[in-house]
């Protein structure tokens, strides 16, 4: 567990890419079986303990501490887990006062917690916290609550194992679904000590090809818009959906995410049409009479463990394909995207599944029109749905489906985004790194109130700015707080005194769950706009105008 400790705060610590890289790889190539596994398994959100969750630990250390100056100090800290851990009362068999107590491993933590009941975890936490150190404490909470907040994603860590030898991460992600933590089998392939593990998966991911964004400036100029297939970029989640059977010929079917995210119970609907020998790569779309409906209803089915009948009913999801990348025992990969293009034509046509159709393509040689189309799409879509389209996609016809985001094959080339000027109405503290800053801001424009105008609330963001805005807007929020809701600070913001925001969204939607009646997609801070006075920031009626129609 020392190691593991140790592991994340150097994580933590670690902004770049390639460092925190260099840090896993050291840590994987230095620690034995089956601990390695383990921490691979939390990094990778493959650990869950349903028996330890923050109610229990806020519980215990309310037990051990006042409660209010844990209150006040988690509002400080902004971080459960670190608070906790610093708040321990020290213990006389704690390794900072005992040089001769044994932190537990990794393994025995992941084991005792795996088969402990509901109340033996009490217990089984105390004596941990009891003997780590504060380091050692904040890495056990952050364990058994699946947070580890390290700016490691489930692909970095993967990339460090095919790091320990000659391997490449598309092909520990081929694997990974069929096996499972401590993963010895995965370790033993990576170091050249085995063949690559045997894996019964007729269902498995195939890591997605991703696309560049295109560089108006340089890229048309330098390309040939003939040599691209033109696509519409749908306003989903990138999905790939296999199936097929297994050896003793049983069905085999999941929906992941474009990360390799397995999402197949969040949409059994989807599941029960998955009846062939094939993977499919889409976008997955929330349809009914034919028609995309907006984002924030996709949401609604979006981070569920399961979806029930009604919920399938009033958002229906769909598959819109884009590609096909195995059929019937082939692995068509390494065809031309013409190629894969026709033979998805014919399976789409073939299978005759209402959730499952095809992605269209747009009719445009040229760059004017493909630069036409990608500004006003309405008048090309079949059923003028153009609230749905994010822009174009730009694919070259002769090129195979690659792993990753190669240069100069695929294009993408979004809409430009929508801007707003709101004002900075509440801010909270963030996470991580951000932990001691107020980086998470609440923003409204202004609407005709009964005594006048007042400001509604119409977004959040947390990102768009540089480090030296986000020291302006939380040295902001400091010096003008006027209020104060748990962690949430009230910032001033009437007519003539606030911070008014260029938020820049990709679309708005109807609302129900939002005072403005509006919910925006994907808000970020574009610029602050100090020479701007609040009572000139954009009013309701300006961002209702954007509203899709509704239909």
């Amino acid at each position: 567990m020392r190691s593991f400790s140790k592991l994340l705060d150097r994580l933590s610590l670690e902004p770049r890419r390639l460092a925190k890289e260099a840090l896993l790889v050291r840590y994987f190539q230095e620690t034995a079986d089956p601990d390695r596994g383990y921490a691979l398994a939390a990094l990778t959100g493959g650990l869950t303990f349903k028996n330890a969750k923050p109610a229990l630990l806020r519980a215990l250390v309310s037990e051990r501490t006042d409660p209010v100056l844990f209150a006040l100090s988690y509002d400080f800290v902004g971080d459960l887990s670190e608070t906790i851990a610093l708040m321990w009362p020290a213990h006389a068999n704690s390794q900072a006062d005992s040089e001769e107590a044994v932190a537990p491993d990794l393994a025995d933590i992941v084991d005792q917690l795996e088969h402990a009941g509901k109340t033996d975890v009490p217990r089984l936490l105390i004596s941990w916290l009891d003997t780590l150190d504060e380091t050692g404490r904040w890495a056990l909470l952050k364990l058994v609550t699946g947070g580890l907040r390290v700016g490691v994603s489930a692909r970095l860590a993967k990339s460090s194992v095919a790091k320990l030898g000659s391997l490449n991460v598309s092909q520990v992600e081929e694997v990974w679904h069929g096996l499972s933590p401590p993963y010895e089998a995965l370790f033993a392939w990576a170091e050249g000590k085995t063949e690559q593990p045997d894996i019964d998966d007729p269902a498995p991911f195939r890591p997605v090809m991703l696309a560049h964004p295109l560089d108006e400036a340089k890229d048309l100029e330098l390309l040939a818009a003939e040599d691209f297939a033109v696509e519409w970029k749908w306003d989903g989640i990138r999905v790939q959906a296999a199936s097929g059977k297994n050896r003793e010929g049983e069905p085999v079917k999941r929906l992941f995410s474009r990360t390799g995210e397995d999402i197949s119970r969040a949409f059994p609907d989807i599941m029960d049409v998955l009846s062939f020998d094939a993977c499919i790569d889409g976008e997955l779309l929330i349809v009914s009479q034919d028609k995309v409906r907006p984002f924030s209803d996709l949401q609604k089915r979006l981070n569920r463990k399961t979806a029930g009948p009604k919920l399938m009913r009033d958002y229906p999801a769909a598959i819109r394909a884009y590609d096909l990348l195995y059929l019937e025992g082939e692995d068509l990969r390494s065809l031309s995207f013409r190629e894969r293009r026709k033979k998805l034509e014919a399976f789409v046509a073939a299978l005759s599944e209402p959730r499952i159709d095809i992605s269209d393509m747009v009719p445009a040689l040229s760059w004017t029109e493909i630069a036409a189309a990608r500004a006003e799409p309405g008048h090309l879509l079949k059923d003028g749905n153009a609230e749905a389209v994010e822009g174009v996609m730009l694919k070259g016809w002769e090129t195979p489906y690659v792993t990753g985001r190669p240069k100069g094959l695929w294009f993408k080339w979004k809409r430009e985004p929508k801007l707003v000027d709101a004002v900075l109405m509440y801010a909270q503290r963030g996470h991580g790194k951000r932990s001691s800053f107020y980086s998470d801001y609440t923003f409204g424009v202004w609407r005709e109130g009964d005594e006048g105008p007042e400001l509604v609330p119409v977004g959040k963001a947390y990102f768009g700015f540089t480090d030296e805005e986000l020291r302006e807007i939380d040295r902001f929020v400091r010096n003008n707080t006027i209020n104060r809701f748990g962690p949430v600070r009230e910032v001033s913001h009437d007519l003539e005194k606030g911070l008014v925001l260029e938020v820049a969204f990709e679309g708005l939607n109807r609302s129900t769950r939002h005072k403005s009646g509006i919910a925006m997609r994907f808000p970020r801070i574009s610029r602050l706009r100090w020479d701007k006075p609040p009572s000139e920031a954009d009013r309701i009626e300006t961002l209702k105008a954007l509203l899709p129609v509704e239909g």
